[in-house]
């Protein structure tokens, strides 16, 4: 007999255990991804063309206009990616979804209301990012911008992707009908497509109002000033950290919304 003593077994988890919030938006975030890699991906390619084409249309209309203006021109280009994916299409996959009464589905499984939100606007964001990249390194380049601080693209596309993804959550699960949650997906992108390309001093000053509180434009300000090649860091790192508290109150209303609609 030795003088040690053996630690008593370690009780198995039960069979039906809730699974944690991560492993919950992991599982949703994997199914969601497979789904759109499959049902999304031309309408991905059309929204990185259409961001293209509107880069090459305004090179043809902007002449010696300085680095604010240009700079605009291809942040708001490139956030446009993401509003195509995290407005339009989002907002069409919920309401959908809504309209189908396929949200039971989600309410049967031992999960909540945000992973299941977060992990599917997070598995559409992920298809903007080559398209955001392609974009800004294209305007970039035929704009005349310096290069030095194009790595800004990267967490950018992630803070307007959280913003406007839980903005596209909200709209498909709030809106009573999936035709209404398209149409109002479609013309928060177009709200999102004027205001990001045309800098802050050319709008009046109503828009410059209704500008500041579309969540994606601190997104577009952060990214345009470091494609000016001499950015503040801080104002940068502020912008981007509001936008990222825009998405966390989207999602928070995403979240409550998806309740409401799986509970009638």
């Amino acid at each position: 007999m030795t003088g040690t003593t053996t630690a008593p077994p370690r009780a198995a988890a039960p069979a039906g255990a809730r699974p944690g919030s991560m492993e919950a938006f992991g599982a949703v975030y994997a199914g969601q991804l497979a789904r759109a890699r499959v049902a999304r991906g031309p309408l991905l390619f059309v929204a990185t063309l259409q961001s293209l084409g509107i880069l090459l249309l305004l090179r043809g209309v902007v002449h010696g206009e300085g680095p604010r203006t240009t700079s605009a021109v291809v942040a708001g280009s490139t956030v446009l990616v993401v509003a195509f994916v995290a407005l339009n299409l989002l907002a069409q996959r919920f309401g959908a979804l809504k309209a189908a009464r396929a949200l039971d589905y989600y309410g049967a499984l031992p999960i909540g209301a945000a992973p299941v939100v977060l992990g599917t606007a997070a598995s559409y964001a992920t298809f903007t990012v080559p398209g955001a990249v392609l974009t800004c390194v294209v305007g970039t380049a035929i704009y005349g911008l310096p290069f030095t601080h194009i790595w800004l693209v990267l967490p950018v596309v992630v803070a307007a992707g959280v913003a406007l993804a839980g903005l596209g959550a909200a709209i498909g699960l709030i809106a009573p009908r999936a035709e209404l949650a398209t149409v109002a997906g479609q013309l928060a992108m177009t709200a999102v497509l004027f205001l990001g390309v045309i800098p802050p001093a050319h709008l009046p000053v109503v828009l410059r109002g209704l500008r500041a509180v579309v969540p994606s434009m601190t997104a577009v300000d952060a990214l345009a000033a470091g494609l000016r090649g001499t950015p503040s860091w801080w104002g940068v790192t502020w912008r981007l950290l509001v936008s990222l508290a825009w998405g966390i109150v989207g999602l928070a209303v995403a979240s409550r919304a998806f309740h409401r609609a799986r509970d009638r």
